[in-house]
């Protein structure tokens, strides 16, 4: 696969992804096209050695694996599905002011002035009944600008490039339509209709998102970067669900995206959730071969990592300072905010020089907090040894984020021929 190829699956990942149910929706029919067998959590497993699985939890979170024989040693990838956005409170809809506006909550430590003055789209999942009262979730998609949030003129808000705050209840609401006889729930029947679902009789609940509607692409004089909503961190579920696509089906391999990383991982489908233990310990029925397995393996907690910004150089460590598209960042820091340590950092350098990709190693300033990962919550849950990793990234928590046009591709070069 050449890099041209990858990135322009990239693209078309991530605009087909506006949420971790999308992102979720999609990797499973990548997997489903690539050959894993479809697993339910309710149902009894009788996993085929030489086969290769996946299945999901919450319509947000994603495990594939190989399966093959004879079998100790296994490569995990992580990553998370879900990004910093603004959500639909369960009742959206304020009217005021001859506009109607959406009520929403922001998700995450999210950069709040980048949202003012986009076209806005909205998906999700919706959760609704037919006539036969039966409980049914749809994904939808509203693939358009059907709203915005306005900046305040500079003529209202004279200090508005020296000290301009944002209040997360009264200054950020979307602004969607004049019409004063809008009704939500009709617009989401209408919604579900355009999906051929006529039969709608109660909206129950919805998990709905704003974002960006414009597209990933390149920038840069010579396509040196790309740009993008909710690279941190789609981008590295699409280089793990490639990886695990593109092995052959004797290597043992494990990939994982969880939801809710933004938020601190606890949930059913968080890191802290029991999604991947469970899973690993129905692949390994016996305690001893599940502790054997544990011990033996890698896991590579891949998420993005903070680039040296060119504007604002003094917010890095000179010596550990990560540059776009100038290789994959390895992450450490002495207070475990990161998994890493030396010998999980050795094997990970070891495969990069195999697979000839530059590295460079990060450490926040002592003076500055850094973020964490689902890398330690992961090793702490089933005490695998650990090391996080990430790619280079300007804008993180932005609604439209840069990395290197590099930098993913030879994430996915070492992923592939990794050796443990």
């Amino acid at each position: 696969m050449t890099k041209q190829d990858f990135n322009e699956g990239l693209f078309g990942f991530l605009d087909a992804s506006p949420t971790p149910f999308h992102a979720t929706a999609n990797m499973a029919g990548m997997f489903s096209n690539a050959g894993f067998i479809q697993l339910d959590e309710k149902q009894s497993w009788s996993l085929e050695a030489g086969k290769k699985y996946y299945v999901t939890r919450n319509d947000s979170s994603i495990i594939a694996f190989t399966y093959p024989k004879n079998f100790k040693e296994y490569l995990l990838v992580g990553a998370h599905t879900d990004s910093p956005n603004l959500k639909l409170k369960p009742n959206p809809i304020v009217k005021e002011h001859s506009v109607i506006k959406f009520a929403v909550e922001p998700y995450g430590g999210l950069l709040l002035n980048p949202w003012f003055d986009r076209g806005l789209g909205l998906a999700g999942r919706v959760n609704f009944s037919d006539s036969s009262k039966k409980i049914k979730s749809v994904l939808i998609d509203v693939n358009k600008s059907i709203a915005m949030i306005p900046s305040l003129a500079i003529h209202l808000d004279e200090k508005a490039n020296q000290e301009r705050t944002i209040n997360k209840q009264t200054d950020i609401s979307p602004v969607l339509t004049c019409n004063n006889d809008f009704d939500f729930d009709l617009f989401i029947k209408n919604e579900l209709e355009k999906l051929g679902i006529k039969d709608v009789e109660n909206i129950y609940a919805h998990e709905l998102s704003l974002y960006d509607t414009q597209k990933a692409s390149y920038a840069g004089l010579e396509d040196d970067f790309i740009a993008s909503a909710r690279l941190d961190n789609l981008l590295s579920c699409y280089v793990g669900m490639l990886s695990i696509c593109s092995i052959a089906d004797d290597k043992p391999m494990l990939f994982i995206a969880n939801d809710h990383e933004e938020v601190g991982s606890e949930s059913t489908s968080g890191a802290g959730g029991s999604f991947l233990e469970s899973t690993l310990k129905r692949m390994f029925p016996s305690f001893d071969d599940y502790m054997g397995m544990v011990r033996s393996s890698l896991m590579v907690s891949a998420d993005n990592a903070h680039a040296i910004h060119p504007n604002y150089p003094s917010k890095h460590e000179a010596n550990h300072a990560p540059k776009i598209n100038k290789g994959i960042v390895i992450k450490v820091n002495a207070n475990q905010r990161y998994a890493s340590n030396s010998t999980t950092i050795a094997k990970f350098l070891a495969n990069a020089s195999k697979a000839e990709v530059q590295t460079q190693k990060f450490v926040t300033r002592s003076d500055m907090g850094c973020g964490s990962t689902i890398g330690p919550i992961t090793a702490t849950r089933i005490g695998i040894d650990t090391v996080d990793i990430g790619l280079p990234t300007w804008g993180m928590h932005s609604i439209r984020e840069m990395a290197g046009s590099d930098d993913a591709y030879g994430l996915y070069n070492i992923l592939v021929g990794f050796e443990i």
